[in-house]
């Protein structure tokens, strides 16, 4: 507890530093706000959006984008990864169509994504699903290929006669750590593309949607609150997610490694 506490001011110490260099550099060695806005310029900014209610609101179709698309990438891609990494057929049936699909970029969908659904919530979700998708499949396809053979052979002995209960009781248990971090791995990528996917037109609102629309714009502090609000909204995802697989899924799993 202590020690957490002390990582805790040292990382609060080194967040005002950074902002009083912020300050700094950007008062007294650039003196340009539209080059480098100031820790100042940028609060002022941040509380007439606050006031304004757009915040609010663009941070709220954000999420709705991202639960669309991540939600999405978890249904669809951990039972496929479950069928390919299990059953040999499926692996050869289904890898090479995957190979051919996964190397895309998910930015090159969304001209189909805006004629497939339109300026909506969907379309945005649709490039998030696609960024997504693929490191929850590599990783649910590579922890059921990594399942101990002698898990498999004792689930048999103890009365596991069908591959849906050793996938149930011995290969699903075995495998959701590595689940678990693919899911993790694909919220940052999904995050990346649902900046990138609303700065290029795919909705009307949205963080990235106004961050781009700012810099059109010239009104610097306020990209750099959206940029801002980007990154706080991510790590607070990544914690969260963090925590509850920590403590709900992985409660066993805790102090296997000695710190």
């Amino acid at each position: 507890m202590k020690r957490q506490k002390q990582k805790q001011l040292l990382g609060i110490a080194a967040l005002i530093i950074a902002a009083a260099i912020w300050q700094f550099v950007a008062e007294y060695v650039v003196g340009r706000s539209f080059i480098l806005p100031s820790v100042t310029d940028v609060a002022v900014a941040f509380v007439n959006l606050l006031a304004s209610g757009t915040l609010l609101i663009d941070i709220g179709v954000s999420f709705k984008h991202f639960g669309i698309g991540i939600l999405a990438a978890i249904f669809l891609g951990v039972p496929v990864g479950i069928l390919m990494g299990w059953f040999r057929v499926a692996d050869s049936l289904l890898d090479p169509i995957i190979e051919i699909l996964r190397p895309i970029p998910p930015l090159a969908w969304i001209p189909f994504a805006i004629i497939w659904f339109g300026l909506t919530a969907a379309a945005a979700g649709f490039v998030i699903f696609v960024g997504a998708f693929f490191p929850i499949l590599t990783a649910t396809y590579t922890a059921f290929r990594s399942v101990p053979k002698i898990y498999v052979e004792a689930g048999k002995v103890l009365g596991c006669d069908t591959s849906f209960e050793l996938i149930r009781h011995v290969a699903l248990p075995s495998a959701i750590p590595s689940i678990a971090s693919g899911i993790r791995i694909s919220m940052g990528v999904g995050w990346m593309c649902l900046v990138a996917a609303e700065m290029f037109g795919v909705s009307r609102n949205g963080l990235g949607y106004q961050l781009w629309h700012n810099y059109y714009l010239h009104q610097m502090p306020e990209v750099v609150v959206y940029m801002l609000i980007l990154g706080f909204a991510g790590l607070i995802i990544d914690h969260i997610f963090r925590h509850y697989v920590d403590q709900r899924l992985l409660r066993w799993h805790e102090g296997e490694v000695a710190s």
